[in-house]
């Protein structure tokens, strides 16, 4: 568990979007089916313009996940003092599938990076109950620790997250 967490101490993820928390499923996120989310690996926002496959590993046919996508670095890392923004929020997503059966609360949004190297980080929560999870007012200033709080979903179960910056005509190549 401690091995799982490392990227997500070293990457910042723990502190500046939620707290530290004992990964007890499995996620794998995966864009145009063969570019699979690492953490700390870098996608360009060419890659990323269509929501992600996301499965859960581990969970049952009792158990219910909600998933958020966000970036903690607006405008800029540097000065993220617009933070968080958010980008994407499924719900309902049953325990033994991926997130197209859940039901998506606040579409997704393409990451859109102007200034510096931006972390898109992705958390699952496990639900208390089913269709208990409220949209937010708005995708700006989120607060996934006060979200979390405000639908009684606890700690995150399992979290990852990719770098992305804006990518230049030269770098698309």
């Amino acid at each position: 568990m401690a091995k799982m967490m490392e990227p997500l101490i070293i990457g910042r993820v723990i502190g500046d979007v939620v707290d530290i928390f004992n990964p007890s499923v499995g996620m794998s996120v995966t864009y145009n089916s063969n570019k699979q989310v690492y953490n700390g690996h870098e996608l360009f926002p060419s890659i990323v313009t269509l929501k992600p496959r996301v499965e859960v590993h581990g969970g049952d046919m009792r158990s219910f996940f909600t998933l958020i996508m966000t970036d903690p670095d607006v405008p800029g890392p540097s000065e993220p003092y617009l933070r968080e923004h958010l980008h994407w929020i499924v719900v309902d997503i049953p325990g033994t599938t991926d997130s197209t059966f859940g039901r998506e609360v606040v579409s997704y949004e393409m990451p859109r990076p102007n200034i510096g190297i931006h972390r898109f980080v992705f958390i699952l929560f496990k639900q208390t109950q089913r269709a208990a999870v409220a949209p937010p007012c708005s995708r700006d200033r989120f607060c996934t620790r006060k979200f979390a709080e405000e639908n009684d979903l606890g700690l995150p179960v399992a979290a990852v997250y990719f770098n992305c910056q804006r990518e230049t005509a030269a770098r698309r190549r």
